[in-house]
């Protein structure tokens, strides 16, 4: 895996992750805490099959944050138990010789919550989105921009061809 300091040279040289609100703070020893941009509830079905032409991925309806003070300059999301769709502040620029795996920031598990991702492949470009699931019977609020999710970063054997599925932007 790599470190911090690796991670660094990537972000810097080579645009590894972008739209970061600030690198210092996301940095971790081994890792990059990701942010929540948008958020979403699930409003409709999904479809999934073998060959995906006849996947159906469900959008979401947007839930908008409040602040508590008009002086605030960020807002707040209140969420009940449920699931729900995150997508991070930050775009990745993955190169065909790592791969990523993400987990959820301990401070959530901790509170009743957690979240859960998929493989990041080789070549994947585009901004993350992951599942949100919060089982704190009481709920949880969570504040615009909150990190949430740190992603590893992996050297792997240099693939010929990347990630080139229905989310690459």
């Amino acid at each position: 895996m790599l470190n911090e300091d690796q991670i660094r040279k990537l972000i810097e040289e080579k645009d590894l992750i972008q739209n970061y609100i600030d690198l210092d703070l996301q940095l971790t020893p081994n890792g990059f805490d990701m942010t929540i941009g948008e958020l979403f509830e699930f409003d409709e079905q999904g479809a999934l099959d073998f060959s995906n032409s006849e996947r159906e991925v469900p959008e979401g309806k947007e839930i908008y944050t409040q602040k508590q003070s008009p002086k605030d300059k960020y807002g707040w999301w209140e969420l009940e138990p449920g699931a729900y769709k995150v997508k991070t502040n930050e775009r990745f620029n993955i190169p065909h010789n790592l791969m990523g795996m993400a987990y959820p920031r301990s401070s959530l598990l901790r509170m009743g919550l957690f979240t859960q991702t998929a493989f990041w492949e080789a070549g994947f470009q585009g901004k993350a989105e992951f599942l949100l699931k919060v089982e704190n019977p009481k709920g949880v609020k969570i504040k615009e921009n909150a990190r949430v999710t740190q992603i590893a970063f992996g050297e792997i054997m240099e693939v010929e061809e990347g990630y080139n599925g229905r989310y690459q932007e």
